[in-house]
């Protein structure tokens, strides 16, 4: 089952936010699973078209997703997945 991980940063917003098994084998599953137990959580993750919004970065494993528009990437049973706030900044 996915692992489901999210960067301290967001703690902020969700308190409660903790790693969680997903049953999951895409993004948007995934973002769904998350959005029960994180009410908002979705709507903090993607745009009002379904996007990945631009200060949020979401990798599996070590790669960054390929997909930010559709959401595409596939995920595998052993896959460690984290959800991050990208940072910006000088």
């Amino acid at each position: 089952m996915p692992h489901l991980k999210f960067t301290p940063n967001l703690k902020r917003f969700f308190p409660e936010l903790k790693t969680m098994e997903v049953y999951a084998g895409s993004i948007p599953e995934l973002i769904d699973c998350a959005e029960i137990k994180y009410p908002g959580l979705k709507n903090y993750i993607l745009d009002e078209q379904g996007q990945l919004r631009k200060h949020v970065q979401i990798f599996i494993g070590e790669d960054f997703i390929k997909d930010r528009k559709g959401l595409t990437d596939k995920i595998e049973e052993n896959d460690e997945v984290y959800i991050m706030q990208a940072l910006s900044g000088g």
